[in-house]
């Protein structure tokens, strides 16, 4: 395991995030704690330090076993979770990205989480109902009061982040360090303009569902016949199109030829991209499967297939201004002389 800084923060971070969505049996589909437990303890072995959690994740189980786990040793885990989605439907404002929420959301997660502070407090998602200056100080108020140390944000427009963090930078509030958007080889249009914005703006880029939802793992494509996923299947899965299959046999065809499974191809491909990727698991079994992704890379042949079976059009304004006569009128004929 290798680590990076987050963003501005200077946290020190590894190189994948644990995701624990999965955490608890609420929604029927999760682990329970002995098996978040050999999750959990599959990461650390290997050197991961950074946890991915979120106050709506299995009705709060998910906090609270996480909180079991790290109580031990707290203080060497980096502990991200989320406020926004909605934790009380008959109660309107119990969701929303407003300061009443925030509030009711951080001490909540903090119980159950069993610590007086988080690392990182993730808006979870942009609501579009509150004013960018009035969430910014809010999650100040919480950096000041010593229960979050750092604030991020998840699922939000490249101009409303860097919205906020020019608010934050103007009036000395504490800024988003990194950002959260869906990212893996079938999901890449963030890499239009999130990530460009990140870039600039120092902000640390995790990347969620890495695996497509399980689309890259061979889940649906390596069958001996070659056949497809049959309508059911996809009517009850929106990232089973064409395109996104036709994605997931390149990845079949990296990893015969790596002799190694989908999801380490799927997870060293986004490694290459630095990105964090937020692994999850149902099973300690599939995690430690997912962790070997540390043990090797990707040569350049095998990511330029993965590029070139996943590219995205980029889209206006970017292939507008790439164009070659844009840029002579933009910068001149004599464009060619000026150093970057």
């Amino acid at each position: 395991m290798r680590y990076k800084l987050l963003g501005s923060s200077g946290l020190r971070v590894s190189e994948l995030c644990l995701g624990t969505m999965t955490f608890g049996t609420a929604w029927g589909w999760g682990g329970d704690l002995d098996a978040c437990r050999g999750m959990f303890d599959a990461f650390t072995e290997v050197g991961g330090n950074f946890i991915d959690t979120a106050n709506k994740y299995t009705d709060g189980e998910s906090e609270r076993i996480v909180g079991e786990l790290v109580a031990p040793d707290r203080h060497r885990y980096v502990i991200g979770t989320k406020y926004t989605l909605t934790t009380q439907e008959d109660d309107l404002n119990a969701a929303g990205n407003h300061r009443k929420n925030l509030r009711r959301s951080i001490e909540a997660s903090l119980r159950r989480l069993a610590t007086d502070y988080v690392d990182l407090l993730w808006v979870h998602a942009w609501d579009f109902t509150v004013a960018p200056q009035e969430v910014m100080r809010g999650l100040d108020d919480l950096v000041r009061q010593g229960k979050v140390l750092h604030v991020a944000v998840s699922d939000t427009p490249a101009w409303m982040v860097a919205r906020c963090n020019t608010f934050a930078e103007l009036r000395d509030w504490s800024p988003f360090v990194a950002m959260q958007m869906e990212h893996s080889l079938i999901e890449r249009t963030g890499e239009r303009d999130l990530k460009p914005m990140a870039e600039a703006l120092n902000l640390g880029v995790l990347g969620w569902a890495p695996l497509g939802g399980g689309l890259l793992t061979g889940k649906y494509t390596a069958k001996a016949d070659g056949s497809a996923p049959h309508d059911a299947a996809r009517a009850n899965n929106y990232r089973l199109t064409d395109r996104n299959l036709a994605i997931a046999r390149s990845v079949d065809a990296v990893a015969a030829a790596t002799g190694k499974p989908q999801a380490q191809v799927t997870l060293n491909w986004s490694r290459a991209q630095g990105v964090i990727p937020i692994v999850g698991a149902r099973t300690p079994a599939q995690l430690k499967e997912s962790l070997g992704a540390l043990s090797w890379t990707l040569d350049p042949a095998h990511l330029a297939t993965l590029d070139a079976a996943s590219a995205i059009k980029p889209g206006f304004p970017h292939d507008f201004l790439a164009q070659r006569r844009i840029g002579d009128m933009v910068l001149g004929p004599q464009r060619g002389l000026i150093d970057r």
